[in-house]
């Protein structure tokens, strides 16, 4: 599709790793809901993201076998890759800024659902999980790297039963669920060597954060 930009959210510092996103710029271009779905699965990225009004910020999410309400990385790379200070996915308003090299937007907890976290002893342990881990339900596998400095070692699986990711390189989402319960900022490493950045509000939502770059 001449319209689709590849990008990876939640690079690290030197630019590799980040999670692949699919943007359909013109979500005209896309109109029907089985269109979009079959485009989505078909692309394979955790999500696909199709920009149904540039300046409002309204936006459409999709996994390769679901709509999506809400979903932290997408809409990170949208706000970069946009450069606008709100956006609209289902879920409601997400508002957006720029901090040097990184992108941030600030959403609910409660957006987040059908993911569950499990601490474990050792970062080595995280990194030692098969993939996906035995079990059902949305998996983020996490322990500690350096407590007092809020540095978290993670690795995000799915578990769909239809296996099309079966590891998420980044997850924000699940970076936000961690952070309101934990009730803390964090400097997270999950999958290859992405980095998320997190940090609670008083007023119960969270700021994500991450570098973004277009896909080589």
């Amino acid at each position: 599709m001449n319209d689709l930009d590849v990008i990876k959210v939640f690079c690290a510092g030197d630019g590799r790793h980040g999670n692949l996103l699919g943007v359909v710029r013109d979500g005209r271009t896309v109109p029907d809901d089985a269109a979009r779905q079959a485009l989505a699965a078909e692309l394979g990225y955790s999500e696909t993201v199709f920009v149904d009004d540039p300046e409002r910020g309204v936006v459409d999410i999709r996994t390769p076998g679901t709509r999506m309400s809400f979903a932290g990385h997408p809409l990170v790379g949208l706000a970069w890759l946009l450069d606008i200070e709100e956006l609209r996915p289902p879920a409601g308003s997400v508002w957006a800024r720029h901090d040097g090299e990184f992108t941030w937007i600030t959403a609910r907890p409660e957006w987040v659902t059908g993911k569950r976290t499990q601490q474990y002893a050792t970062a080595a342990e995280v990194e030692a999980l098969p993939t996906p881990p035995p079990g059902e339900g949305w998996l983020y596998a996490w322990a500690w790297e350096d407590e007092p400095a809020g540095r978290i070692r993670a690795r995000g699986f799915p578990r769909r039963p239809d296996g099309a990711v079966p590891e998420d390189e980044a997850t924000g989402s699940a970076a936000i669920l961690l952070t309101t319960e934990l009730n803390r900022a964090l400097n997270i490493t999950q999958g290859a060597g992405s980095q998320l950045l997190t940090a609670p509000a008083p007023d119960g939502t969270v700021e994500l954060g991450g570098r973004v770059r277009f896909a080589s």
